[in-house]
Parts: C-alpha cells; structure tokens; sequence
C-alpha cells in the first residue's frame, strides 16, 4: 500500500489557466469561466486553441465527477475533440458549460460549448474513464492522467477552498 497523496486544491493547472468553476450545483453540468490572458496569444494574435482545450477538459472532468453522483471516482479523459468556431482575442471573458450526455458505471460521455459574450467560439466532446476510489489514505492513488473526484465535489474541490484560491478567484 502506497501511502496517501496530497491532493492541491485547485491544482496548479487551474490557478496558472485562471480557470473559475461558477456552477456545479446541477449533477453532471457544470460552468466555467477564464478570462483569456495575453499570455496565451500565439504569432497570429489570437488564444492559441490548447487553452481553450484545456478550459474544455476542466469543465468536462468536473461535469462527470458531479455526475458520479456520490461515488468516489477517479475519472481519466480518453479522448477528446476540440472544434474551434471562432477566434477569441485576449482580455476576452469566456465561459464554458458542459455537460454529461450519456455513460454507464465506467464510462462518461460529455460536451462542452465555449462561449464569449456574444458568439460561440468552441465545441468540445470528450470521453472519461471513471476507476472507484478508496477511502483516502487506503490506497487512493489515481491512475495516471486521472482527476480526484466524487465524494470531494467538482473536479475534487471542495467548494469552502475553491473561491479564495489565488489569482482570478471570486474572493
């Protein structure tokens, strides 16, 4: 037996990505904000599409850790597909909303939409793994590439860390 990792609440990934998650309150949808920085432009002047990926893949992930309902989960993205409809200029406020469309006990399947204030700018559809997972600290180490989930809340966040954490949070 593997002794129990910590689990950094919100992971790094959110916090560089200024990922915000608004709404989880419904099983298996959930909503997303991220302002897009300048950081994340490429030669062209536009936010390179991975960021919008990776907004797409919080918000799908936490959509499947709600959906679990209850169940202590690791869910793994499979595979995941990205159309990118418009471009998206920095300082750009985004929100992307996903939601479970269908699965079984192993299986999530899920889309997302990215929308700016005025336009839609990106769909997404992905497939998640889930894998049970045991009581923590007895032997709950996540497959690889898996997200901590169920019994913790969205995306393995329990909601009273998630406002106060570091840049871009709703204080």
């Amino acid at each position: 037996m593997s002794p129990a990792r910590h689990l950094q609440v919100p992971p790094n990934c959110d916090l560089t990505l200024g990922l915000v998650c608004e709404d989880k309150t419904t099983p298996g949808r959930t909503r997303w904000r991220m302002l897009a920085d300048e950081r994340f432009v490429n030669p062209a002047g536009i936010v390179q599409g991975g960021f919008l990926a990776a907004l797409c893949d919080s918000a799908m992930g936490a959509a499947t850790v709600t959906w679990a309902a209850g169940r202590p989960v690791w869910t793994a993205n499979v595979e995941m597909k990205v159309s990118f409809l418009r471009p998206v200029r920095p300082g750009t406020t985004l929100w992307c909303t996903a939601e479970v469309v269908g699965g079984g006990r192993r299986v999530a399947f899920v889309e997302a939409e990215v929308r700016s204030a005025t336009e839609v700018v990106a769909r997404a559809s992905s497939t998640y793994l889930l894998t049970e997972r045991t009581v923590p600290g007895q032997g709950d180490d996540p497959p690889a590439g898996a997200e901590p989930g169920g019994s913790l809340g969205v995306g393995g966040y329990p909601a009273a860390n998630r406002a106060a954490s570091g840049p871009g949070r709703d204080g």
